[in-house]
């Protein structure tokens, strides 16, 4: 590993290095990661096109396959820029609270377009005109998971206001799958406000792991190709408890 950047921004503490293998893949890889070894996105530099990690690539197939003729998103979340970079024919706003975070994608990961804005995404898209996105998708961590304003009833009514009647909300989160009380909280939640749901997990080892756990919305019913979505399958998630603003989980 040869660590190009380390540093304390605003929110995370942020490094960036080179490495020649990744979750045990052997390549050429640049990766930038936060606090607690949360990798948040990582570009193989002998093949700068390719998008390395597994969820981008499922949650791309997910917005295609719902709305093949989608032009305008909204994303929550920028970390390396991989989704909003691979969307640059398209017309896509992105939210994104730390800005040494966007100046580090810029620098170090080739990210060149100029549709970030620096803020709260809640806050930003609250601001957005009314049916004006075909999807919206949310990729925001901090050191301690996905921020609660960010999946409480209020913030998807906010989505739902934002989204024209097609449009799907599309999540990225963090979580044990079905015997996750915060995933299955959300995913209630989100039932209260889209009439179609899925979610769908990473196959891992042990019910236990921490994995990434796809969500998406609708008020349409949700297609999927199982072989476009990169290993992800779905899953059937539990009944929890709905989350309102000021909620403390």
């Amino acid at each position: 590993m040869h660590i190009l950047f380390e540093a304390f921004s605003t929110n995370h503490e942020v490094a960036i290095y080179d490495t020649t293998e990744l979750y045990g893949e052997k390549g050429n890889f640049r990766v930038m990661q936060f606090s607690k070894q949360a990798v948040q996105g990582a570009v193989d530099l002998n093949d700068p096109e390719r998008i390395v990690f597994e969820y981008p690539r499922a949650m791309i197939h997910l917005m295609a396959c719902n709305n093949p003729t989608f032009e305008d998103v909204f994303v929550i979340g920028h970390g390396i820029g991989t989704i909003p970079g691979h969307l640059a024919n398209k017309r896509c706003k992105v939210a994104e609270l730390d800005d040494q975070v966007v100046a580090l994608s810029k620098e170090f990961f080739g990210y060149s377009q100029d549709n970030v804005v620096i803020g709260d995404g809640r806050h930003i898209l609250s601001n957005e005109k009314e049916h004006s996105y075909d999807t919206i998708m949310l990729d925001a961590f901090t050191s301690k998971g996905t921020p609660l304003h960010l999946t409480s009833r209020e913030f998807f009514k906010i989505t739902k206001e934002k989204l024209d009647p097609q449009g799907s909300l599309i999540m990225n989160l963090m979580g044990k799958g079905e015997n996750d009380k915060r995933i299955n909280a959300i995913h209630s939640t989100l039932n209260k406000e889209y009439a179609y749901t899925k979610s769908f997990s990473l196959r891992s080892g042990s019910h236990s792991d921490i994995k990434n756990i796809l969500i998406i919305g609708r008020n349409e019913p949700v297609r999927y190709q199982l072989r476009h979505m990169a290993g992800f399958t779905e899953i059937e998630l539990g009944q929890g408890h709905i989350i309102m603003d000021g909620s403390d989980s």
